[in-house]
């Protein structure tokens, strides 16, 4: 017997552990594992169908915050909207959105995507819809924040089932810039269908219409989804109830005062924003103490701050989010306002972004295996302040083709280029009963960076009014603060140094690799010759089983990986 085990051994693929060194990672073949389909799916068809309802759903977001924008003129005689709050049914959803990402985030990652995303999506179906029967102010604004509910369940639950689901690799990446893609696709829908349904039928067809390509998508997404339900739960990952409690109102005081600060009768010294922006202070103060030092499983965890250049990744992201909400708000003023053009018009100015960001992020997924990370966030920071200082710059009667057109196409080469690279990292770089995580972080930052800017923007454009300032000027004021920021976003892609998103080991196995590696020599002999040991690891990755590897410093002592649906005897 022990003749017959040497000889096996002596047949067996043999690696050398440094940590996740090369060699390993080809005997592993993740670069197989990060290109083929992933095992989830029985077909390429069924993996289609996926990406299609995944990324359908994803899109809905964006186009019930720009169609809303189109309609909501037609909406105040209708539904009684006084003067005062003619922008709350529009805050309201991102309100609502930006407050529960974290606690929905946190369900995901303890009952898996599926559930959460489906969940979250049928009820954003079911809002969507009743929208267009609304007759009042009250119901109005109740259906857009359960808009908003929906939404803060499926954004992060859609990108931890893309996580989950895809090895780093091409295969990753692709899906990924088709998710970027899809969003200006979804923003320029919206515009489009609301202002068709205005024109040609009524403002309620734009919510119906909504409501049933969301329904679609649903089904769509609720046939073809991997169960990971009972994979999430073996996790047994807990719900942080006093990070809830905190930072939930905290988010919510806090957003809503910024938000309609621009709006207040005395601005920021009006004593709703006031009380507001003093309670959400409090809240996220409170917030702070106790995910630091009191709750035992964190919301929103200390750590995951520690992973080189995640940090300056997320200030990129504020920045960057809170200029292209600066961007497209103002763009669309200055463009019907300041030039002049019909609204139709305008919306067709936009399509270059549109099919523009399709492309352009398409081909950032091609080649994010090909081009280290840096040289792409680079090249989004640089279009970034070209698309602002375009209109900084702008003359008066400007040719499209000179100035409007390459400012859209910078945009979208910005916005499109940056999601990809910044979801790519981030869920790579974080384990699986973290990908709910990664889904909320990623999308505060879009929905705070927005809130705030366009804050900031009001606030100085109000300044510039108060000094005598044309319209004009106002606008080109608020464009120059925005070159200032992309500027700062520019500065700070330039220290994120992030290499090719290639072919690799997930984190959680290159976890087991590490801990089996140092403590290897505390296994128990389990078969071998010449007194080696051998330990079993678990893994998911299928092509590591029978793959044995040598520990540097003891030969004797062998590791062997096998998967953990697998038999170990």
């Amino acid at each position: 017997m022990a003749e017959k085990d040497t000889k096996m051994a002596s047949h067996e693929p043999v690696v050398t552990i440094q940590e996740v060194s090369e060699d390993l990672l080809r005997a592993l073949d993740v670069e197989k594992l990060g290109r083929q389909r992933p095992a989830v799916f029985s077909s390429t068809w069924l993996e289609v169908a996926f990406v299609i309802s995944m990324l359908g759903s994803l899109a809905m977001a964006d186009f019930v915050i720009s169609g809303f924008q189109v309609v909501l003129p037609a909406l105040i005689e209708p539904c009684d909207i006084p003067p005062e709050s003619q922008t709350w049914p529009s805050s309201v959803l991102t309100l609502v959105a930006g407050a529960f990402l974290f606690p929905l985030g946190r369900l995901t990652d303890m009952y898996g995507g599926y559930v959460i995303f489906n969940g979250g999506l049928i009820w954003f179906t079911i809002w969507t819809t009743a929208a267009g029967f609304t007759n009042n102010f009250t119901m109005l604004v109740v259906c857009r924040a359960m808009q908003g509910l929906g939404a803060a369940a499926f954004l992060p639950a859609g990108i931890s089932l893309l996580g989950r689901i895809y090895r780093p690799g091409p295969r990753k990446n692709l899906v990924f810039a088709l998710y970027g893609a899809i969003a200006p696709v979804g923003f320029f829908s919206g515009i489009i269908i609301g202002g068709m349904s205005q024109d040609l039928l009524s403002w309620r067809w734009y919510f119906w219409l909504g409501g049933i390509i969301a329904g679609v998508f649903c089904v769509g997404s609720l046939l073809t989804s991997p169960r990971d339900y009972a994979e999430a739960r073996k996790m047994n990952v807990r719900m942080d109830w006093w990070g809830v409690c905190t930072t939930v109102p905290g988010l919510m005081f806090f957003v809503y005062a910024v938000t309609e600060s621009t709006n207040a009768p005395q601005g920021w010294a009006t004593p709703q924003i006031i009380v507001t922006l003093s309670l959400g202070v409090l809240f996220l103060g409170a917030a702070v103490y106790v995910e630091g030092w009191v709750a035992a499983a964190p919301l929103i965890p200390a750590d995951i701050f520690h992973t080189k250049y995640r940090k300056r990744m997320l200030f990129c992201l504020l920045l960057s989010w809170g200029v292209f909400s600066l961007y497209l708000f103002y763009s669309n003023f200055y463009i019907q306002l300041v030039l002049g053009k019909p609204a139709l018009l305008t919306a067709v100015w936009f399509a270059p972004r549109a099919a523009g960001g399709l492309v352009l992020s398409i081909m950032s997924g091609l080649i994010l295996h090909i081009l280290p990370g840096r040289v792409l966030l680079i090249i989004s920071g640089v279009s970034k302040v070209l698309a602002v200082l375009f209109f900084a710059l702008m003359p008066d009667n400007p040719n499209y083709w000179a100035w409007v057109f390459p400012a859209m196409l910078a945009e979208a080469a910005c916005v499109d280029v940056l999601w990809t690279v910044s979801n790519v990292f981030l869920t790579t770089s974080l384990p699986r009963h973290r990908q709910g995580l990664a889904g909320a972080v990623i999308s505060v930052t879009l929905f705070l960076g927005g809130a705030l800017f366009l804050a900031v923007a009001d606030v100085a454009k109000s300044q510039f009014q108060g000094a005598g300032m044309s319209l004009k000027m106002q606008y080109k004021g608020v464009f120059w603060i925005g070159v200032g920021a992309a500027g700062v976003a520019l500065l700070t892609c330039c220290f994120i140094r992030l290499g090719k998103a290639g072919c690799a080991l997930t984190v959680d196995e290159k976890q087991v690799i590490e801990f089996e590696t140092e403590h290897v020599t505390k296994s128990k002999p389990r078969r071998g010759t010449r007194g080696s040991e051998v330990t079993v690891v678990e893994s998911d990755a299928e092509t590591v089983v029978g793959v044995e590897t040598e520990n540097k410093k003891d030969p004797d002592l062998v590791v062997v990986m096998v998967p953990a649906e697998q038999d170990k005897t």
